[in-house]
């Protein structure tokens, strides 16, 4: 993780620790069968003591619970036993940079292949320590390449579902055309990149496609909305045409991994004047100001006798 990323993790699987190598599951689970399951990416940023700190962990696990809760299958943990799965998989892990935490949850083993949700089976809860690297300074300065498709996913996007076969297939489109992501239109309107929200910016305002069935609500979703309140940025969640996208004075992504990250060509045309832009900028120093402010207030929690 960062330079010294761990080859063989430590994880977490149905109540037991062990290597990543040696974790199984069964063959009839209804993750593997039907991808009947959520998940959720908790970004870890390291610290100069060591330690590794959880970034915006109250929303992950307010969003995972909500996901669980849309798909039937009951949360198999509040958020302090959460938490303590975190902790131990940090602690089990060496290093101390960067890292995300994947966490994973089926509706567990089947007795045998059917569509209906069986009777009596117990979730599949899985937790894992992954690698966690941010675009460059020189990516950053220079900006992305985003591609456009039509969106033809299902209409539950705002379940953070392991079944990802159209966000694969998007995130391979982009692959295969040099890029960095894929902006997804659905009936002439914006919803969302593969693995991110997308944002745009015109005559100074910041727009956000609509929360709701077809988007995934990222974490950094309300975020973005905090900063930008905190910035004087005007902010608006509507609908946004593709002509609006086009045409927009500038453009970016937002997701755990990429924090806000501008995107400076689309489908082979520059965005706004081809160089990131100071709405993008605003928004950037506004991050890493957040975190500062989230992993000062960890600190405090962290200290013996604290509440």
């Amino acid at each position: 993780m960062s330079q010294a990323e761990v080859f063989d993790p430590t994880v977490y699987l149905n109540g037991e620790w062990g290597p990543l190598s040696e974790a199984r599951i069964p063959v009839l689970d209804r993750g593997f069968i039907f991808g009947d399951g959520v998940y959720e990416v908790v970004p870890l940023y390291g610290q100069a003591d060591g330690t590794r700190l959880p970034f915006r962990l109250k929303q992950h696990l307010a969003r995972l619970n909500r996901s669980l809760g849309k798909i039937r299958i009951d949360n198999p943990f509040d958020d302090a036993g959460w938490r303590a799965l975190i902790d131990r998989a940090i602690s089990e892990n060496a290093g101390n940079g960067d890292a995300l935490v994947y966490i994973q949850v089926t509706r567990g083993v089947a007795k045998r292949r059917g569509h209906a949700f069986p009777a009596g089976i117990t979730p599949t809860v899985f937790v894992m320590l992954g690698q966690l690297v941010f675009p460059s300074v020189a990516d950053r300065a220079r900006g992305a390449v985003a591609v456009t498709a039509e969106d033809k996913r299902w209409l539950h996007c705002d379940i953070k579902s392991v079944s990802l076969l159209g966000n694969v297939l998007m995130a391979q489109h982009a692959a295969e055309n040099d890029a960095l992501e894929t902006i997804q239109l659905r009936d002439g309107l914006l919803t969302e990149g593969s693995s991110s929200n997308v944002w745009v910016v015109k005559r100074g305002t910041l727009l956000g496609a609509p929360r709701g069935p077809r988007i995934l609500e990222g974490i950094r979703y309300g975020l973005i909305e905090e900063l930008a309140s905190e910035a004087g940025i005007p902010f608006e969640e509507r609908d946004i045409t593709e002509a609006e996208l086009r045409s927009a004075d500038e453009v970016m992504i937002s997701s755990a991994t990429k924090e806000v990250m501008p995107i400076t060509t689309l489908d082979g045309k520059s965005v706004g004047d081809g160089r990131p832009g100071p709405i993008y900028a605003a928004l950037y120093d506004a991050y890493q100001r957040a975190k500062a402010r989230e992993f000062a207030h960890e600190a405090a929690r962290a200290k013996p006798g604290a509440k």
